[in-house]
């Protein structure tokens, strides 16, 4: 069967043809492929769409229907349950409690007229349990609001008299990579405080356009009670963040967004949920069980949150419902599934180096989470075609951004993740003069061919109190006194220098998509902190200085330019749709590399001291045109080349059928040059 056509379609032949080195693992293969489709089945039993299957939304929570309301909520260990609020003076009321269906699976419902609650009412539920009772946000509230005095979450109803209209419901994204612009929303205010979805809307959005990046990731967008954490502590999985604004707001600003031709995608976090209990899932029915695993893998370890069964029917209706609510109600355009590796092993991945195809199929591996994270790719390319998702995984687990056809799980791409860990190390405890090129290549460039990633110097991890910014670690303090075009600092002009170098190498060798963290692209100086404790509950570093940029006297604005026309050469080029086509040279002592992709050649000099003259590259036959040149003035480079400098391949003096480049390369200089 081998060479059959049969064995063509079969979908693990089809990955083990591609990575033969997996084939000692078939067995493994193949019964989660099987468990994924026979999960399909018992979900939908057969009969529909794991889509239609995908539907919680429309069922649980509050919602109107004409003139009468419904509330329905999954809590099988609850003996009572109590809707309160504004409207019932918040206490117990029997005209709001609520009634067991006839469903065994503990399904409540209460039925009011039209005239019971209104527009912006507070409310919550009070459920009381044997031996217990404790207020609830409701699983499925889609507006959750913080009381600025008391800081009390509660869940508001939100029936506005007009729904949100949309000026673009049928956008679909350009053909194309993704270069991503990572955002958040609170912290893209230029003054302090928090920022708003009109404000990123009005102020952000034509930034991100004019950079030449066509999708916006927004992160911390689900309601979380800690403003600290990023948005990674999530309490509310369907209710847009309200410290940013209205759900109306939220959609204004996706659909302008898509007006502008720009893609968006959210931040989803199906890792793990926060602990807290009244706002979020944690003993919600006074069982720790119901949406978590129960007893210690239960609790997440490293980031004291909680745990989900993915094995559980109405955990996996909760997590696919979520997915395809942000699809419809906001039309979002895709998903970066955060912390996947957590996830897949049952350890989390925590201190664990992935040295070995073993690693990967043994009893760490939670299939379940495998399963669940197929299914949700599955679903929200049935419901969305072009949606597209990412996968956040350090760990590399084979076939995880593999099509299933293929006998993967998915998801259109994953993070490249060891491109800014490399960055990193060499930035931090290298000096660049011993930076291992040949090693870097390899780092860069070590990914499975059939999957496709998004490359980064760096994001928002990389920006966080505890780390620092790429240009901060490369210039340091000078930056609060050297940044003025008219002073000369040599640590100010060997961070711009690299800092160019390294955003340009990690885009043109190092994926598929391109990501880059909100202000990171002209080397924004300070790090994010968010109010705290610690810092007196301050909002100075959480925010970002656009001005910085804009001001003429200031060299951020010639890494602004450069990262600008960098992605304008990337787009116009189609570079990232094509791989790497092969290393043309690479000398660690002389700190150089070069490489092809696109039919464009790739040059950098990353030696602190030593320029080049008449040094030979191998390149294919023909004229060239230099296209992009990072030591440009323009970039706020010293302009040792000659713009648009011609060249024309020679033959090698030592080899006359060797067809050579004899190039000038400046010091700390990269160069791409196209065939005229």
């Amino acid at each position: 069967m081998a060479n059959s056509p049969m064995a063509a379609q079969d979908p693990i032949h089809r990955l083990l043809t591609r990575d033969p080195l997996l084939t000692p693992h078939e067995p493994v293969l193949r019964r989660r492929l099987q468990r994924i489709a026979e999960a399909a089945h018992w979900l939908t039993g057969g009969k529909a769409r794991l889509a239609d299957f995908a539907s919680g939304h429309e069922f649980f929570g509050l919602r109107r229907d004409d003139d009468e309301w419904i509330f329905r909520e999954w809590a099988p260990n609850a003996t009572q349950i109590y809707l309160i609020g504004e409207m019932t003076g918040w206490e117990e009321r029997s005209d709001f409690a609520l009634r067991r269906r006839d469903e065994p699976d503990g399904t409540w419902e209460l039925r009011m007229p039209g005239s019971a609650m209104r527009h912006n009412d507070l409310y919550r539920l009070r459920i009381h349990w044997s031996g217990g009772a404790g207020d609830r946000i409701p699983a499925y509230a889609r507006r959750v609001v913080q009381d600025p005095h008391t800081a009390i979450f509660n869940a508001q109803a939100w029936d506005p008299p007009t729904p949100y209209a949309w000026q673009h419901p049928d956008f679909r994204p350009s053909a194309g990579p993704p270069f991503i612009y990572e955002s958040h929303v609170g912290m893209a205010r230029e003054t302090e405080g928090v920022g708003s979805y009109r404000e990123f809307a009005d102020n952000v959005l034509p930034r991100i356009v004019e950079a030449g990046y066509n999708t916006v990731q927004l992160m911390a967008i689900q309601e979380h009670p800690y403003y600290g954490s990023f948005g990674y502590q999530v309490s509310n999985f369907f209710a847009a963040s309200s410290r940013y604004g209205t759900p109306y707001e939220l959609k204004e600003l996706v659909d302008r967004a898509h007006g502008m031709g720009l893609r968006v995608v959210m931040d989803i976090v199906h890792s793990h949920a926060v602990a807290n209990e009244v706002e979020g899932l944690s003993r919600f029915d006074g069982t720790l069980y119901q949406y978590f695993h129960d007893g210690p893998r239960g609790q997440h370890p490293a980031w004291d949150s909680r745990c989900f069964d993915y094995g559980k029917l109405q955990v996996l209706h909760f997590l696919l419902s979520n997915c395809r609510f942000w699809l419809d109600e906001y039309h979002m355009d895709g998903f970066r599934f955060d912390g996947v590796t957590s996830m897949l092993y049952m350890d989390h991945g925590l201190g664990k180096a992935f040295t070995s195809y073993d690693d990967y199929f043994n009893e760490n591996v939670d299939e379940d989470a495998l399963v669940y994270l197929a299914l949700a790719n599955q679903m929200i390319h049935d419901v969305k075609p072009d949606a597209m998702t990412i996968a956040e995984d350090i760990s590399g687990m084979p076939g995880l951004a593999a099509p299933q056809a293929r006998g993967g799980a998915g998801f259109d791409y994953r993070f490249a993740m060891g491109a800014p860990d490399i960055w990193t190390r060499l930035t931090r405890e290298v000096p660049d003069e011993d930076w291992p090129i040949g090693h870097l290549w390899r780092e860069l460039t070590n990914r499975r061919a059939d999957e496709k990633s998004i490359s980064y110097a760096e994001s928002h991890d990389q920006a966080l109190v505890g780390d620092q910014t790429l240009i901060f670690r490369l210039i340091g303090a000078d930056m609060y006194d050297h940044m003025h075009v008219s002073r000369e600092n040599l640590r100010v002009d060997r961070g711009m220098a690299l800092h160019k170098m390294i955003r340009l190498l990690t885009l043109a060798a190092a994926g598929h998509g391109y990501l880059n963290f909100m202000g990171n692209e002209f080397g924004h100086p300070e790090w994010i902190d968010f109010p705290r404790e610690g810092n007196n509950w301050s909002y100075f570093y959480a925010r970002r200085q656009w001005r910085l940029a804009e001001d003429p006297d200031l060299r951020y604005r010639f890494l602004r330019m450069f990262d600008r026309e960098m992605i304008a050469m990337a787009r116009n080029s189609e570079l990232l749709s094509v791989p790497v086509e092969g290393l043309l040279h690479e000398h660690t002592d002389n700190k150089v590399i070069a490489f092809m992709r696109a039919g464009k050649v790739f040059v950098f000099n990353f030696h602190p001291q030593d320029s080049y003259t008449d040094y030979r590259i191998d390149a294919p036959p023909g004229q060239y045109r230099m296209m992009l040149d990072t030591d440009a003035p323009r970039f706020g480079g010293f302009g040792r080349l000659a713009p648009e400098q011609g060249h024309v391949t020679l033959k090698d003096p030592d080899d006359p059928n060797r067809p050579v480049l004899s190039l000038y390369l400046p010091t700390r200089t990269g160069i791409v040059l196209e065939k005229s």
